[in-house]
């Protein structure tokens, strides 16, 4: 979880959304990314999205054993990234900011963590009192 937290670190001081998330393989991370919707103009690039794009294309036997670590929990489009690959656990930072689609994960067989970890619940905290537009642009929410 630490190197999401750096991901979601490093995403805030770019100006954007201080989300992490990293892919891990057989103990080893394959790709780490955070939310970059504001540095790239996205209307995609969750933390979830930009780490599976940064593990590069991968056969469906490594996805299969893999853990995707996130410091938030996952909303649709990234729980259905998770789903199309089948990853099959999600370690999740905290879900008090936001609670994404853990029971259609846990539905659909994928082993969901939640560690309500201090430090992702305080980045979320503070981004969101500093910055709460660019918040609810990020979760489909007007301004």
């Amino acid at each position: 979880m630490q190197a999401a937290i750096d991901e979601a670190r490093q995403g805030l001081g770019e100006g954007g959304v201080p989300i992490g998330s990293v892919l891990v393989h057989e103990g080893r991370i394959i790709g780490r990314g955070h939310n970059r919707r504001v540095q790239k103009a996205s209307a995609i690039l969750h933390a979830e999205m930009d780490a599976l794009e940064n593990a590069g294309r991968r056969t469906a036997d490594v996805y299969r054993r893999s853990v995707l670590y996130t410091t938030l929990s996952p909303c649709p489009m990234c729980s259905g990234a998770v789903l199309l690959y089948g990853v099959p656990k999600v370690v999740v930072g905290e879900n008090r900011t936001f609670m994404g689609e853990e029971d259609l994960l846990r539905e659909r067989g994928v082993e969901v963590e939640v560690l309500q970890d201090p430090t992702c619940i305080e980045l979320m905290r503070q981004f969101i009192a500093a910055r709460p537009e660019l918040w609810n642009e990020d979760i489909g929410l007007p301004s």
